[in-house]
């Protein structure tokens, strides 16, 4: 077997992956319909509502509110969730840093649980434990389009009275038992930032299935209008965090495009399951029987140092690069993030993070295990999944030259 390539030896692959986003005529066509109807911010019965109305029906929702991104989707839905000051809200470590500061910017606390080590999603029981008397919401991430264990959840939150937002940033047309992620809880939230699988460069919604709250999403995003009333009458102090009508053209091509992706990246990571699970030291997250349709945003595997002489992960990541796989760390934890960090200390908060400061699990796979593919991978050939498998065969096979 040649030299790794890190070492000066060639390297498995030299052309890149399939590209992302991916697009054609029918987004051209409806960007000129936005372009030529001169309203090009969201109007009564433009494009924006149709997306809306399509996305809600896609997702079995009752309601969609678009939005500018799916950070402000988080901060919407906490504040149509009642979440302010001092309210505690839960949320996995292991996750995008904008799952804990929505909570923050509304002065409210992020309290970070540990994930499960089988699906790197929040784990109900840790999620149980730091449960307290000021505990209002909780926000299970459906990770790389993974979802979370909502039997467990949903329990949970009910049983103690507490909002359940889901964070589907990741999970476009996922489900669990047959139901799509962002219509289980009270309200879930999406992304339609340029790397996700649904994608108009930027963009977010809210759903729910509560008019109540779709009506006060869209108000807050809408300067404190309420629908049906004068464009000059403000009922809330809110802010304009309107989606353009390009999003929305984008948007709706793109969303005829989304199963077909979901059902290759679905067929593709089965593959890969296969291909990476003869390697010893690799193993696949692995789901319930109740993740009825994973939507694959992202491929993760589980690296295991001992396997490979004890090589770090940093390295093993580095010498993947190398060898022409676009492999990525995954998450920082957020209860060591500085950001976060500073801003509970400023207000003279300490973490709260399961048990004192510790999650075994996250901090695992933060710093040994967890491994990313991105969902270009996914959407490549056989031939582009095997280089993958040749990769990590030839890293297995040469690891005691980079000891």
């Amino acid at each position: 077997m040649p030299d790794l390539a890190i070492l000066g030896g060639p390297p498995v692959r030299t052309q890149p992956f399939p590209p992302w986003p991916q697009f054609g005529h029918p987004e051209e066509q409806l960007l000129l319909t936005a372009l030529r109807s001169g309203q090009w911010g969201r109007t009564t019965g433009g494009l924006n509502e149709e997306f809306e109305r399509r996305f809600a029906a896609y997702q079995q929702a009752a309601y969609a509110v678009t939005c500018v991104n799916g950070t402000v989707a988080l901060e919407l839905a906490l504040r149509a969730a009642g979440i302010g000051p001092g309210d505690e809200v839960i949320v996995p470590s292991y996750t995008f840093i904008a799952t804990a500061s929505a909570a923050l910017h509304l002065g409210a606390v992020p309290i970070f649980a540990d994930i499960n080590p089988d699906t790197y999603t929040l784990d109900p029981e840790s999620a149980a434990a730091v449960i307290s008397p000021q505990t209002r919401a909780i926000i299970p991430v459906h990770l790389a389009g993974g979802p979370a264990e909502m039997d467990a959840l949903t329990t949970l939150a009910a049983s103690h009275g507490l909002a359940m937002i889901e964070d589907a940033a990741q999970a476009h047309g996922a489900e669990w038992r047959g139901r799509r992620v962002g219509a289980i809880g009270d309200l879930g939230t999406f992304s339609f930032q340029s790397t996700k699988a649904l994608t108009a460069g930027e963009g977010g919604a809210v759903l729910t299935n509560s008019q109540r709250r779709a009506e006060t999403v869209w108000s807050l995003q809408n300067v404190g209008r309420v629908p049906g009333g004068e464009w000059y009458e403000h009922h809330r102090l809110g802010w304009n965090l309107r989606m353009t009508e390009f999003q929305a053209a984008i948007l709706l091509a793109q969303l005829d495009r989304l199963d077909g992706q979901i059902a290759l990246r679905g067929e593709n990571a089965a593959h890969l399951d296969t291909l990476l699970g003869a390697v010893e030291g690799i193993e696949s997250l692995a789901y319930p029987a109740q993740v009825t349709r994973h939507s694959r945003y992202l491929y993760i595997f589980r690296y295991r140092p001992a396997a490979f002489g004890g090589l770090p992960k940093p390295r093993f990541i580095e010498t993947l690069v190398a060898e022409g796989i676009p492999a990525m760390p995954g998450y920082p934890p957020l209860h060591s993030m500085p950001a976060i960090v500073q801003a509970l200390e400023a207000r003279g908060i300490p973490i709260r993070a399961g048990s004192g400061t510790a999650l075994h699990v996250t901090d695992r796979a933060w710093a040994d295990e967890g491994v990313w593919l991105p969902q270009n991978v996914l959407l490549g050939s056989r031939k582009d999944l095997a280089d993958v498998e040749r990769a990590v065969a030839k890293i297995a096979h040469h690891y005691k030259d980079l000891l």
